[in-house]
């Protein structure tokens, strides 16, 4: 895998929205940021793990992709941030946010194996999972401080390569602003899976039950790929 510096983009991704960076909503964003960072502010994730999805996930590799919103504007107790660049995740160690207990409730019950209390999800990325927030940077302790900003835009961009130029992806949209963002995905060419969030607010309204996971994987097998090791 060729390796690049910390932040940077992955070649691969480059090679097909590279050209997002040089837009003029991309250059708007970028000051926002520095402006930000220069008046104190705290951002999450660190900034060599913006692009984590990316980078763990090259675009040649990508099966799935799980959409989610905005990284987690957290710290555990230990003043570690939650977020690391991979929507739904959290570094080793830091506690299971309530969503990701409840996905791992669901990969338990759907596919009868334990899950252990690690929230890393670095594995998923490694093997094709695309784990792409739609606003890949936030304020800490300010929920949805970086939308509209330009990410948006951005991440709109990559998931509309991958519909385009990839066939046979999983898209996984867990509520309504998810499944607004991928509306576009051709279904002719994908697998388009929807529920409600895995929120405590809704997961029992869908979620638990939906058997998204097995799913993903009855769908990869059939198309003659290896499917996901979903355990952690």
């Amino acid at each position: 895998m060729i390796q690049q510096k910390p932040g940077q983009l992955h070649p691969s991704w480059l090679a097909v929205i590279g050209d997002e960076l040089e837009k003029p909503y991309m250059q708007v964003l970028r000051h926002f940021l520095k402006e930000e960072k220069a008046a104190g502010k705290v951002i999450f994730p660190p900034s060599p793990l913006i692009f984590n999805a990316f980078n763990h996930t090259p675009f040649e590799q990508v099966r799935v992709v799980i959409i989610g919103q905005d990284p987690y504007h957290g710290q555990d107790n230990n003043g570690q941030p939650q977020a690391h660049g991979l929507s739904f995740s959290v570094p080793n160690g830091v506690a299971l946010p309530p969503s990701l207990m409840n996905i791992f409730k669901e990969i338990s019950t759907d596919l009868n194996i334990k899950m252990s209390r690690n929230g890393d999800l670095t594995a998923w990325a490694e093997q094709g999972v695309l784990l792409l927030n739609a606003t890949l940077t936030v304020e800490q302790a300010k929920a949805g401080a970086h939308q509209g900003k330009g990410w948006e835009t951005f991440t709109d961009a990559a998931i509309a390569a991958l519909n385009a130029h990839r066939e046979g992806l999983v898209f996984v949209l867990w509520g309504s602003y998810a499944q607004k963002k991928g509306a576009f995905i051709d279904e002719s060419k994908h697998l388009v899976l929807k529920s409600v969030h895995p929120s405590p607010l809704s997961a029992h309204r869908g979620f638990f039950g939906n058997h998204q996971f097995s799913t993903i994987n009855k769908y990869l097998t059939q198309r003659g790929q290896i499917p996901i090791n979903w355990q952690l």
